[in-house]
C-alpha cells in the first residue's frame, strides 16, 4: 500500500521538488502571512512524508491514514521552525512526522491504553524534556514522581505502556558490512556456564579458536555479557564483537560435525 502512486488523491510521481534556495526564500514569505507560499511549501516537503512512512510499512495500517497523520506533523514543523537556527528544515521535520504517527499509532493500538495512563506518560516526558534541557541530564524516576505527585511504579508502568513493540531482528547499527541487531544487545540469560556444561563439552573445540574470539564467547556465553558490553571492556567496536561471535560459533559448530 505504500508503494501506490496515489496517497490520499495526491499524485505522488509528479510531486514537486524544491531546492535549498527555493525552501529559504519560501520559507521568509512564511513567515510574512503568504499562505500561497506557505501551500507550496508543503507540497515540496511531501516527498518527506512519503519517506517516512514507509519505516512504519509492515503494520497493517492504511498508507492514506498514515499519510494524513504525517502532513500534521509536516504543518507543526513549519508553524515551529526557526530558520535562523542554521539547521535543515528535514532534519527538524523528520521527529515531528515520526513523532505525530507514532502517536496516532498509539492511540488506535488494538491493546488499549487508558487516557489516564497516557496522560502520565507524555508529562513525564515532557518534564524530563524540560529538566535534562535546563541540567544537562535526566532526571531520576524518584525526581520524576516527586514533581508529578505519583508513585515511581505508576511512572514505569506509564512509559512502558506507550512504548511500541520491537522486534529482536529490528537492525540498530550498520557499518556497511555487517548489521547489528537487537537481539545482539540483549544480555544471554540461557547460554550460562551450567546450560553450556549439561549439554555439550567445548574446551577442546575452544581450544581451535583464537584468543579473541576466546574471550568474547566466554564473556558473551559463560557470562552472559551483552556485546555492547564485551566491545566496552575489551576497547573494539560491537559490529566486531558481533563478526568475531559468527567466527567463533561457526567454529565451534565445524568441530562437532
Amino acid at each position: 500500500m505504500i508503494n501506490k502512486v496515489e496517497i490520499c488523491g495526491v499524485n505522488t510521481s509528479k510531486l514537486p521538488l524544491l531546492t535549498k534556495k527555493e525552501k529559504e526564500e519560501l520559507f521568509i514569505k512564511i513567515k510574512e502571512g503568504d499562505e500561497e507560499a506557505r501551500q507550496k511549501f508543503i507540497n515540496g516537503n511531501l516527498r518527506l512524508i512519503l519517506s517516512v512512512i514507509k519505516r512504519f510499512r509492515g503494520r497493517g495500517e492504511n498508507a492514506d491514514d498514515l499519510f494524513q497523520v504525517g502532513c500534521v506533523g509536516l504543518i507543526k514543523a513549519i508553524d515551529n521552525f526557526d530558520i535562523t537556527q542554521g539547521v535543515q528544515f528535514s532534519t527538524y521535520a523528520v521527529p515531528m512526522v515520526i513523532g505525530e504517527i507514532k502517536r496516532y499509532l498509539r492511540d488506535n493500538n488494538s491493546i488499549r491504553v487508558s487516557r489516564s495512563v497516557r496522560d502520565l506518560a507524555y508529562k513525564t516526558m515532557q518534564f524530563k524534556e524540560k529538566y535534562t534541557k535546563e541540567r544537562g541530564e535526566e532526571p531520576t524516576i524518584s525526581q520524576i514522581a516527586k514533581e508529578l505527585g505519583v508513585e515511581e511504579e505508576e511512572i514505569s508502568l506509564s512509559l512502558d505502556a506507550i512504548q511500541d513493540p520491537v522486534s529482536l531482528q529490528e537492525p540498530v547499527f550498520n557499518d556497511g558490512q555487517e548489521s547489528v541487531f537487537v537481539m545482539d544487545q540483549v544480555k544471554d540469560t540461557k547460554n550460562t556456564d551450567d546450560f553450556w556444561a549439561e549439554n555439550m563439552t567445548i574446551k577442546q573445540a575452544m581450544e581451535k579458536l583464537n584468543d579473541k574470539e576466546k574471550m568474547i564467547v566466554n564473556k558473551r556465553f559463560f557470562e552472559g555479557r551483552t556485546q555492547m558490553e564485551v566491545a566496552s571492556e575489551i576497547g573494539i567496536s560491537q559490529a566486531q564483537v558481533s563478526r568475531l561471535e559468527k567466527s567463533a560459533l561457526s567454529h565451534l559448530k565445524r568441530s562437532y560435525k
